[in-house]
């Protein structure tokens, strides 16, 4: 888990500070001030090593690029660390000292690729735990997407990582059916996170019977919908993204219980969750939804276990799905801009804006109406006349009569702006 992150001569700001909330963090902000720059140098702080491409320095700055940052361990916060760049190895240089081990951490990437660092499984440069064969060690497993559904084997191991989606859902249904599940019944995890991460109540993700879709060589994952069984692989792109993240999370979480038995170690209690944009694909009823529903699967694998969130998002509605949720003293939210030439974060206070609408006009979205762009110049500059600010008026709607003809072709006739504009433009003949 991470408690400060400090950039300097690296990403789109030139100094970057993220003092994190120890449970949930949300960054928002327009598309290319940092967002998504942020995880991926906060998964490297966690494991020391990059889920896509390093973050190299991309031009002269003031001062040399450095990578701070202080970890949270189970026993309180940890030294603070300092990275500097390597030219020559183009990577940055990690602390030479073993770092506190980070808990189990997940990277939920935009392009439907994860990354999983597993405490019992990946292990630092400097050694691996007893009983572990160093030459068995990897830095972290990366998925692509493709990977995610059909297992991931790495060179030089004889044994996959991981069977992938379509053949360990299966096994699990079929043990548990067996009775063969275990304590930590993994099919049973996955059935309750896809209850919990459901878009509504009336449209249940639950697990079907294994079917054999044309094509196919074996029998494969369903989904048991109202109106009839659905092969996993021909599920919609957003129902895949769910299913995909709900499998990870189950896998990541039974494997490290078994890799840490194998070891007579003790599963962690930590989980560290990193996802990028969470309402990708998503319909807006299950936008409203995910984020808390998400977080009540984490924190159902196991009553002791705690959960710093990551995220990205550009939705009102994920905003809003927060408010019966948000605790400042757990919580933050940050807000990227770009004023002039800089690039800034900073969080917010937070403040409950009630619906989609009302954050679309908060400050984190900061528009000035929740409408189609021409509605919005419409609305505007009838405002700037009703004030009599007539040196605002744009080209075009100059007049009440030309402001009148564009508000009737983009707005609707049951408009709330209508009373305004009529009982204010009445004694100019419109």
């Amino acid at each position: 888990m991470l408690n400060t992150l400090k950039l300097t001569g690296v990403g789109p700001a030139s100094t970057l500070s993220v003092e994190f909330a120890p449970r949930l963090n949300v960054f928002t902000g327009d598309n290319g001030l940092g967002k998504s720059f942020v995880l991926d140098v906060a998964w490297w702080a966690l494991t020391g090593s990059w889920a896509g491409q390093v973050a190299a320095p991309s031009r002269p700055r003031r001062g040399a690029p450095a990578i701070e940052w202080v970890g949270q361990s189970a026993r309180g916060p940890t030294a603070p660390n300092h990275s500097a760049y390597s030219a020559e190895r183009r990577d940055w240089e990690r602390p030479l000292a073993r770092p506190a081990m980070p808990g189990l951490t997940l990277y939920a990437r935009v392009d439907g690729s994860f990354a999983v660092w597993d405490p019992a499984r990946n292990f630092w440069k400097q050694g691996a735990p007893r009983g572990i064969d160093e030459a068995e060690r990897s830095e972290a497993f990366y998925f692509d997407k493709t990977q995610v559904w059909y297992g991931l084997r790495l060179e030089g191991r004889t044994e996959p990582v991981t069977e992938g989606l379509f053949r360990d859902w299966s096994q699990w249904q079929l043990k548990s059916k067996a009775g063969e599940g275990g304590d930590v019944d993994p099919f049973r995890l996955l059935t309750a996170a896809l209850e919990a991460l459901s878009p509504d109540p009336d449209e249940r993700l639950r697990p079907g019977p294994l079917v054999r879709p044309p094509g196919a060589s074996r029998d494969e994952p369903s989904l048991a919908f109202g109106y009839g069984t659905v092969p996993v692989r021909h599920a919609s792109a957003g129902v895949q993204r769910i299913l995909a993240l709900a499998y990870l999370i189950v896998w990541a979480w039974y494997e490290h219980r078994i890799a840490a038995d194998a070891i007579a170690a003790e599963p962690t209690r930590r989980i560290t969750l990193l996802v990028d944009e969470v309402e990708t694909h998503l319909h807006p009823q299950w936008q409203r939804r995910l984020l808390p529903a998400l977080m009540g699967v984490l924190h159902g694998l196991g009553s002791d276990v705690s959960v710093q969130a990551l995220l990205t998002t550009h939705s009102p509605l994920v905003l809003a799905s927060l408010e019966p949720e948000f605790d400042e003293q757990q919580d933050r939210l940050f807000l990227f801009e770009q004023v002039g030439e800089q690039v800034t974060l900073r969080p917010l206070r937070w403040t409950p804006y009630g619906d989609a609408v009302g954050w679309l006009l908060s400050p984190v979205f900061a528009l000035e109406q929740a409408r189609s762009v021409p509605a919005e110049q419409a609305i505007e500059a009838a405002e700037a006349f009703m004030r009599g600010d007539l040196n605002a008026l744009p080209d075009g709607l100059s007049t009440a009569e030309a402001i009148d003809a564009e508000l009737r072709r983009v707005l609707p006739g049951d408009d709330a702006f209508w009373p305004r504009w009529i009982l204010s433009s009445r004694p100019y003949g419109t």
